[in-house]
């Protein structure tokens, strides 16, 4: 709370107390609200409160409306009114008076009236603009307490649309000379830069002053700003990471007053700040963290006082040991820190020992192994957020060995459990855990029907949406399939034929969809005998509509036979005059179906889930009838997120009901249509302190981790990749002597030697072996949202000397190539195009894809040119001048009134010679001036070249070219803009081309201006487009490299495409074509399946996974940006089908 505030509660009884003492320490005998506090207390029952606060609003409201009420009662009334908002009852009418006390009160009365603004009023309240005048009056004021009541106001909540207007104020008090003025001016900024950061974006600058402040006060303030864009982009300031590292010296070193001090820890609260940042600055940076070293260190040694503060601070210096680039004496000193938390007996500091080594523990697994026995006591914990921890501790550490064992841990907890919100969160970990890692059938279906029963209806609606979606796609063997499908038909029916009254309704819908689609599997399974029990959950009371709904569909796939149609026609006759419409359309289906079998076969035919279908996932079918309907005025499409700001702008009641702000793709989450991402729950993510946690801000996805499913013959059946690596590497027994510790891992403390034991011990030495199994140092350990750099999640048994050869290319392969990309990496800024390109570059080693094509000369007006990645050829080398622009006179031999492609091609600047560009096209024209473009493809970036060609007999002047994209930025290479171009000579202007928003296809939309010596100015308009593929370039990366990125990638899509069977190798040529066409990395190859890489310009990766399956291509895509998988997926299908 600020100051001011702070203040105006002290100062509160003062300020309403009618004795002549002024500064009284007590509410007066006769004041009206210690008289009203005195009454609620007295009170016995909800309702006499309500009476009481009624009729005291009553009289409030008549007190303020009255033209005799003082300033004096008007403050005093306001502290009335705010108590009675603070007990939940409506006080509105007294908002407008609370902004009037604020404009035209003396300094006491201000104090008051602006507290009350701030507690009734939002951002977003439409009476706030009424006090935007009185805050500029006050910024502007020489009262310093009007100064900072002002700007206590605007930090705390203040109109988005307004901050231009208060902008400049606020940036002055920068440089005021009172500290207090600088520093609310500074969380003034801050709160500017969380809710309008492209605002703030020209005064960085003047952060790093007041980074360098002479007041501790305002250094402080400033680390929030700081904390927040450096999360957001730590390249960008890399340079500050020494002028951190010094003020956490300075602060360690009690260099502050001793007001920061607390409990003799100098500024605990600024150490924890500083720590968070340098390990953003230190993450995946060598050279960083050499700097941040020895600041680490000694927090370390100073961080020794017995106090919940300090452990904090160790806490943070954990993390940031683990997050940045590793040191082995760091690293030792933090693994003795959590040992420390994870032995003692407080329970504070166990939960806290917990959760520094689930933190660490995808690092360094080996941690685990050193404090299995103490993990195994906190299973059975008292304390339910130790237990809490705990299995987030064991949800890290799962693998395809010890799943059965931590699954069952969880689903014992969750019977016991009461919390909603740990039953939601548990529920989505044991169902990706069974996904992902099951050993057969029957432990799966059993276990997710578990998940359904404890779960009930407040899961995830993805969780059996994904369930369903497993069924029907199948996996890599159709027998496997099948079985799957066998079990679950016959699990499912033992349960209609128990009690199906005590499961959940979402259970109910699960049931009723796999009874209808597979039943018909079960050869000596009736259909009525299905349909029979499927009735009956209709007659029960408590099944929902929905569900009903379910039911009834399910039944339309049953109907068939005699008895089938009669208990459907009952069904029918019941539900056909229902007053929900969804039942009664259902009913009327089941009825027609069922009498019509010719009609319900085509409808509805059997085994149409197996065959592929390729999903144009951009519509571009619809791109006609779009834009017919743009032309005839229609309104262009908004996304959601767009509709609901210009609905709170447009201050209009919304009648959405609540709910998770899921993003676009899991709304094809359906069961008919499942081409959306596996989506399992939205909590089920990393805890809040995870390293990659600073991507889900706003992503509420769950990150499948892997792309290699455990089912079919690959994990269903025997399992065979665990028991060769078993049989290869001998993997550590989880209880060792200390000697055998010792040679195993010598850089952590040793394992104490077993000794007889009675039986409680020895059962939670077995539970151990069960728990921990496969955390050697050696084994290949798949963890749960980060593994280990030499996790091999693509690598098989070695089958001929091609993979060998591959092993030993991607080996060769640098580490500082790749490294692990996190959320905050994918958001920074590149800078890249504020630099001008003067430095001739390499020959780029893209290749020429398909033929050139000729696109037809654009008429006079606007012109749309697509251009497609084949439209490439070499350009031919020219001389350019200093600025950039190029002038030459027209070949002789030329037209001079329109000259050609070839004519152009000279003119291309000289550092695009040798490289790839795309036909040099037409954009628009007139009687004068011909305007024409070409993309040129550099290695790390892409050029727009645009070519002004002056055809007639006079100079043309003040030539403005303005280019712009929603899709697109577009920067300027040039060192100065084309001011005019000579008769019959052409003008050369370059752009640099990045994507901020990946599309199918990307659009600049430009205009050119200009002017003769005697005339009147002229403008012609046009447009460019191009694929994005234009953007896309190989990513070379190792198999290890990609196996650890795609861990961290949030964002992917499915789908089935087209396979090329012309030779012996269908796999390979399919991923060739897709190579050479979209200019993709093949990683590997491995059997029937192929791993893919590429990067959208600038250093935007997006990986592919690629497996044979029944005659198709299963294709996942992974980015970390949005909308990429989608786009990219698109250029693969509409690849392979011109093919």
């Amino acid at each position: 709370m600020s100051d001011v505030v702070e203040k105006t509660l002290t100062a509160l009884p003062s300020l309403l107390s009618f004795d002549s003492q002024s500064g009284a320490t007590k509410l007066s005998s006769t004041s009206k609200l210690g008289n009203l506090i005195r009454g609620i207390t007295e009170l016995t029952s909800k309702h006499e409160e309500e009476k009481l606060i009624q009729r005291e609003l009553v009289s409030i409201k008549e007190q303020v409306s009255s033209p005799n009420t003082s300033m004096r009662q008007m403050k005093e009334l306001m502290v009335r009114a705010i108590y009675c908002e603070m007990l939940g009852y409506e006080a509105s009418f007294s908002y407008i008076h609370a902004i009037k006390l604020a404009q035209q009160g003396t300094a006491l009365e201000k104090r008051v009236g602006y507290l009350a603004v701030s507690l009734f009023l939002n951002e977003s309240h439409e009476l706030l603009l009424l006090l935007v005048n009185t805050v500029l009056k006050d910024l502007q004021s020489t009262n310093l307490i009007e100064v900072c009541m002002a700007l206590t106001v605007v930090s705390q909540m203040f109109p988005k649309d307004m901050i231009p207007a208060i902008l400049p104020l606020v940036e002055e008090k920068l440089n005021h000379p009172k500290e207090i003025i600088r520093r609310k001016a500074v969380l003034a900024l801050y709160k500017f830069y969380l809710i309008a950061p492209n605002q703030v974006q020209h005064i960085h600058n003047k952060f790093r002053k007041a980074l360098c402040d002479k007041d501790p006060g305002v250094m402080a303030a400033s680390l929030h700003i700081y904390s927040q864009m450096i999360q957001e982009n730590p390249e960008g300031y890399k340079d500050l990471t020494a002028s951190f590292v010094t003020i956490l010296k300075q602060v360690v070193g009690g260099k502050l007053p001793m007001d920061f001090n607390y409990h003799s820890v100098p500024a605990p609260w600024l150490q924890i700040q500083l720590l968070r940042i340098l390990a953003f600055l230190g993450k995946n940076d060598q050279s960083s963290s050499e700097i941040i070293y020895e600041v680490l260190d000694e927090s370390l040694r100073r961080a020794e006082i017995n106090h919940n503060i300090t452990y904090a601070i160790l806490y943070e210096c954990v993390k940031c040991i683990y997050t940045i680039h590793p040191k082995s004496e760091l690293l030792e000193k933090a693994a003795k820190c959590i040992g420390n938390f994870v032995l003692s007996p407080k329970i504070n500091l166990k939960y806290l020992g917990l959760k520094a080594l689930t933190y660490v523990v995808q690092q360094d697994p080996k941690l685990a192994l050193q404090h299995q026995m103490t993990i195994i006591e906190c299973l059975d914990h008292p304390d339910l957020i130790i237990k809490r921890e705990t299995l987030e501790l064991l949800f890290r550490i799962t693998n395809a060995q010890n799943v059965t064992v931590i699954v069952e841990k969880m689903l014992e907890f969750l019977r016991v459990n009461k919390d909603d919100y740990t039953t939601i969160d548990l529920v989505g970990k044991v169902a990706e855990l069974a996904e992902k890692y099951a050993p057969d059938n029957e432990w799966f279906i059993e276990t997710m029907s578990t998940v359904f029963s404890v779960g009930g209806d407040m899961m995830q609606p993805d969780i059996p949406n994904s369930f369903l979606k497993l069924l029907s796609e199948g996996f890599d063997s159709v027998e496997e399939d099948r079985k799957l499908r066998l079990f679950a038909v016959d699990s499912y029916v033992s349960l209609l034929q128990g009690e199906p009254g005590k499961l959940p309704q979402r259970f109910l819908q699960v049931i009723s969809w796999v009874l209808g689609e597979y039943s018909s599997l079960r050869e000596e399974l009736e259909a009525a005998t299905v349909l029979r029990l499927l009735a009956k959950l209709l007659d029960m009371k408590s099944t929902s509509s929905e569900t009903k709904s379910w039911v009834l569909m399910a039944m339309t796939k049953l109907c068939e036979g005699g008895a089938g149609v009669s208990v459907a026609q009952e069904v029918c006759e019941t539900y056909s005059s229902s007053l929900d419409t969804v039942l009664r359309q259902r009913a009327q289906e089941l009825q027609h179906l069922s009498q019509d079998c010719e009609l319900r076969a085509r409808v509805l035919p059997r085994d149409a889930g197996l065959e592929p279908l390729e999903v144009d996932s951009s519509l571009s079918f619809l791109d006609g009838f779009v834009s017919e309907a743009l032309a005839a005025g229609a309104a262009p499409y908004k996304p959601p997120h767009q509709r609901q700001e210009e609905l709170a702008q447009s201050k209009a009641l919304s009648l959405e009901p609540y709910g998770l702000s899921l993003p676009i793709s899991m709304s094809s989450c359906s069961i008919a249509d499942r081409q959306s991402p596996t989506l399992l729950s939205v909590s089920s993510g990393l805890s809040g302190d995870s390293p990659d946690l600073s991507h889900k801000g706003g992503s509420t996805t769950l990150k499948l981790d892997g792309v290699k499913r455990v089912w079919g013959r690959e994990g269903y059946l025997s399992q065979r990749e665990p028991v060769e690596e078993s049989a290869q590497v001998e993997v550590p027994s989880p209880l060792r002597s200390p000697s055998q510790q010792g040679e195993a891992d010598s850089s952590h403390s040793q394992t104490p030697a077993p000794i007889p034991t009675p039986q409680p011990e020895q059962e939670k030495q077995q539970l151990a072996s069960s728990l921990f199994v496969g955390l050697g140092s050696q084994s290949s350990v798949c963890l749960m949202g980060k593994s280990e750099p030499t996790t091999q999640r693509f690598r098989r048994e070695a089958k001929g000397p091609s993979s060998s050869s591959a092993s030993a290319a991607s080996e060769q392969i640098s580490n500082s190539l790749v490294s692990t990309p996190s959320t905050a990496n994918n958001l920074l800024c590149n800078n890249l195009l504020d630099s001008n390109v003067t430095s001739e570059l390499t020959v780029s080693s893209l290749e020429q894809t398909s033929q050139l094509s000729q696109s037809p000369a654009a008429a006079n007006g606007t012109c749309d040119v697509e251009l497609t990645d084949g439209d490439m050829k070499e350009s031919s080398p020219s001389l350019v001048r200093d600025n950039g622009v190029v002038a030459a006179d027209p070949a002789p031999h030329e037209d001079p009134d329109r000259p050609e492609d070839l004519c152009l091609n000279t003119h291309l600047p000289a550092e695009f010679s040798g490289l790839c560009h795309s036909e040099i096209t037409p954009l628009c024209s007139n009687q004068s001036l011909d305007l024409s473009a070409c993309h040129v493809q550099k290695e790390d970036s892409l050029a727009l070249v645009v070519f002004i060609y002056n055809s007639s007999d006079s100079d043309i002047q003040q030539i403005l070219l303005e280019l712009d994209s929603d899709e697109l930025e577009v920067s300027c290479v040039c060192d100065s803009a084309v001011q005019e171009a000579r008769s019959h000579s052409v003008a050369v202007c370059q752009y640099s081309l990045t994507v901020k928003r990946p599309s199918v296809h990307v659009e600049v939309v430009g205009m050119v201006s200009y002017q003769f010596p005697v005339g009147t100015p002229q403008s012609l308009q046009f447009s460019y487009k191009l694929p994005l593929t234009s953007f896309i370039r190989p990513l070379t990366v190792s198999t290890e490299e990609y196996g650890t990125m795609w861990l961290d990638f949030s964002h992917d899509t499915k789908q089935k495409l087209t396979l090329i069977s012309d030779g012996q190798e269908p796999l390979a040529d399919t991923l060739n074509v897709l190579k050479k066409k979209l200019k993709l990395h093949v990683v590997e190859i491995i059997g029937m399946e192929g791993i893919i890489a590429c990067r959208l310009l600038q250093d935007q990766p997006c990986l592919m996974h690629c497996r044979l399956h029944a005659g198709t291509l299963s294709v996942w895509l992974r980015s970390p940006v949005p909308d990429l998988p989608d786009c990219l997926m698109y250029h693969c299908q509409r690849a392979l089908q011109e093919h």
